[in-house]
């Protein structure tokens, strides 16, 4: 077991030239987010065999955490890395999605809550947050009726989103996640943690109407693909050419700067078309050209350091 965590260990601390070329959130250090990967994969003996049967899962995952601009510091509660389908995954938290947007000044503060059947809750209007009551110390407040996102704007203004069960349900029934649970009975957070689940779907559609943000929209989009929460596709036209067009693009990339423009902008195209093929191989391509890149320029100021002295 200790060389099978020594060789998890290097995998993670080799994607230090990826995580910086595609890092979206200057203040994530790329040591300590290492650090919380490593405790986080040795944490248990099957995270481990998990990491071992599929290397790449794991710096996919350490690199999505730079992109993303999210966190694995247990203490935020924002992400953590996850067993699924014989990989390990990057997954993020509704509070993780609050916090990317509060952290971007989208919004100032944010609250999901489930409501009981035994709570108290009223609306009040477009512009005032809605009034939730219930006793904390009942050892019954019932099942779960719905499920309320409140954000308070830049400007001061109250949004609220509300879902029932059945609107929850509903999105859950045609997600990929649990069409598979029931299928072949693979295990999926609709199953383990359904109130984590209906708070976070609450937020990625109360998201839509708060001003916008890049790393709110890539980390709702990485849960929609590579986390196997979105709704399955339904026979949409695939441009087959897609990928290959930006990874043109990232080929052609002179520098750091440029190739996270292209990541950008490939990254909305992307996104757009839905198509998490391309999404792979793009980011694939990306991240192999940011390391080309960074080893370049690395030994080109070398190189000046030593015609200076």
């Amino acid at each position: 077991m200790s060389n099978a965590i020594a060789t998890i260990r290097e995998d993670i601390y080799n994607t230090r030239d990826s995580f910086a070329a595609v890092l979206s959130e200057p203040g994530l250090n790329f040591e300590r987010e290492a650090g919380f990967a490593v405790q986080a994969i040795q944490a248990s003996d099957y995270m481990v065999k998990v990491a071992m049967g599929n290397r790449q899962s794991v710096v996919n995952a350490v690199t999505n955490i730079a992109a993303i601009g999210i966190s694995l510091n247990p203490a935020k509660k924002q992400a953590y890395l996850v067993p699924r389908d014989g990989k390990i995954c990057l997954d993020i938290s509704y509070i993780g999605l609050m916090d990317l947007a509060m952290a971007a000044g989208s919004i100032r503060w944010a609250q999901a809550e489930l409501v009981l059947v035994n709570d108290s809750f009223a609306l009040q209007g477009m512009d005032r947050p809605p009034l939730h009551s219930f006793n904390p110390f009942a050892k019954d407040r019932g099942d779960p009726v719905g499920v309320y996102v409140v954000v308070k704007t830049a400007d001061g203004d109250y949004l609220t989103e509300t879902m029932s069960v059945d609107e929850v349900n509903a999105i859950r029934d045609r997600s990929s996640a649990w069409k598979a649970y029931q299928s072949k009975g693979k295990s999926c957070p609709w199953v383990t943690d359904w109130g984590e689940m209906a708070k976070k779907t609450c937020v990625k559609r109360a998201y839509k109407y708060w001003p916008k943000t890049e790393q709110l929209e890539q980390a709702i989009h990485h849960l929609n693909t590579e986390g196997n929460e979105g709704l399955a596709p339904e026979g949409a036209p695939r441009d087959d050419q897609l990928a290959s067009r930006w990874i043109g693009q990232v080929v052609k990339a002179e520098g750091t700067e440029a190739l996270k423009g292209v990541w950008q902008s490939g990254l909305a195209a992307i996104k757009q078309a839905g198509d998490m093929e391309a999404y792979s191989q793009f980011k694939a391509a990306v991240e192999k050209r940011g390391a080309e890149l960074k080893k370049s320029e690395s030994n080109t100021y070398e190189g000046e350091t030593q015609c200076e002295s």
